[in-house]
This record gives structure tokens, sequence and C-alpha cells, in this order.
């Protein structure tokens, strides 16, 4: 089984910004996912991102057995280019006081100078791993700034600096088909969110994949199969916990075998 991870939206985002993470934790832990990921943008007070709210949120969660991915909506890189190190610096501060595995954020506006240094020296002597990840605008959501940052990133021999979150459903929203990006950036994967979209346009939200559901079907053997693999699409708010354990363990054994 490969591991699973529950990304707290999964559970409502209006839910989880009023009850708090903690609420939706022995729920997540009771469905056999292995992970929890937490959302800054889902902590409605500030109080909630203190480095003392975090270590109790992140010890609560190691208590049952799962690990913490911190994901925040901040860039890497601002809208002009620039390393934001201020953003890396504080996403990482509290990554670590949440004790977390990966610490998540958008690419953001990346333009080809990949300061692999400034952020290899950002991550000196953190546990906590860096991983970024295609949105759903253009900026910081296509393919080729994927490729031209990590290839920057070798060439200034920092290949492994950083790694990527492949959020199966955000390429669609930029107009990327996911198997045409995954073929390219497999080899940089090291966390994977599935999900399927609905609607057009601007319009499009995150649902539940069929069973056979053909993008998964084609994306998921194109990609690292021993990566966690988070769940961000919402259950069903009148069988939250039933659905919560039987998408863990659908979505943790497909491709487990071959």
């Amino acid at each position: 089984m490969t591991e699973v991870v529950i990304v707290a939206s999964a559970f409502g985002a209006d839910a989880v910004r009023r009850d708090g993470h903690r609420a939706w934790i022995a729920t997540a832990a009771a469905a056999g996912a292995s992970g929890f990921e937490v959302r800054r943008e889902l902590i409605s007070a500030e109080t909630g991102v203190q480095p003392a709210a975090l270590r109790e949120l992140g010890a609560a969660i190691r208590e049952t057995g799962m690990w913490a991915v911190w994901s925040t909506p901040d860039s890497l890189y601002a809208a002009d280019g620039r390393l934001d190190v201020a953003a890396l610096g504080r996403a990482l501060d509290e990554a670590a006081a949440l004790g977390a595995r990966f610490v998540k954020l958008q690419l953001g506006g990346f333009a080809g100078e990949s300061d692999a240094a400034s952020i290899a020296a950002c991550l000196r002597g953190v546990d906590t791993r860096l991983v970024v990840e295609n949105g759903q605008l253009a900026e910081g959501g296509m393919t080729a700034q994927f490729v031209a940052f990590f290839e920057a990133l070798e060439a200034q021999g920092h290949g492994r600096v950083a790694g990527m979150t492949f959020d199966i459903g955000n390429w669609q929203w930029t107009g990327v088909a996911p198997a045409a990006a995954a073929q390219r950036l497999a080899r940089h994967v090291e966390y994977i969110h599935c999900k399927a979209v609905t609607g057009e346009g601007a319009r499009r939200f995150a649902v539940a994949p069929a069973a056979d559901d053909p993008v998964l079907a084609t994306v998921l053997p194109l990609l690292p199969r021993h990566v966690p693999r988070g769940i961000e699409f919402p259950f069903h708010a009148h069988r939250v916990a039933e659905d919560a354990a039987r998408y863990v363990e659908w979505l943790g054994g497909w491709l487990a075998a071959a």
C-alpha cells in the first residue's frame, strides 16, 4: 500500500475553519491515513500559526501515528521573479514547529533564476522537505516553468534541494494535459495531490474521482509509485468517516501490486 495523506480541506474548508484542524485528526487516523496535511489558509486565527499552537497540533497528529504536511498558499517566487526569502523562511519556521515531513509552497513567478544557493542556505539544517506545487494560475502552473526550475537547480549543483508536489487536478485549470506534465516531471515528484475536476473555465471544482477515472488511470502509472498520495477532494458531508476510509484504501492500493 502506498502512503495516503488526507488533506484537511477534504473535510470541508468551512468546517475546518470553524472547528480547527484538531477536530479532524482522529477521523483521518481512523480512516487509515499515514499523513495529515495542515492548510495554513484554513487556520482562521493568527494565534493558530504561532509556534506553540503548531507544536501542539503536530504533537496531536503524531500521537495518532500519522505524520504532517505543512501547506502554505505562499509562493517561492514573487510575481516579479524574485526568490521570496521571507515567505520561504516563514514557511520553514512554521513547518518546523509543526514537525512536518513536507513543507509545500506554490512555485509562483519563477522566471529563470533559480537562486539555488540561497534556497540551499535557507534549508541548511532543516529536516522538513521542500516541495513546490503546480497551482491553478498560469503563473506557477505551466510545465515549462517547472522544467526550467529543476534544470536550473541541477545546473547550479543543487538538484536535490527541492522536490515537487504534482497536483493532477490543478493542471486542468491552466490547460495543461496532466499526462504530458507527468512525462516531463515525474523524476522530481515526491508527493501527489489526487482529485478529479468538474466544470469549465474558472468555474472548475475538485471532486472525488470515479473508480475508472481516465485521468488518474493515465497519470498515476507515469508517476513514482512509492511517493505519498494526497486526497484533495471533498468527502460527502453526511458520510465523512466512511468516505475517508474508503478512499484511503482505494487510493493507497491503486497500482500497488503492479
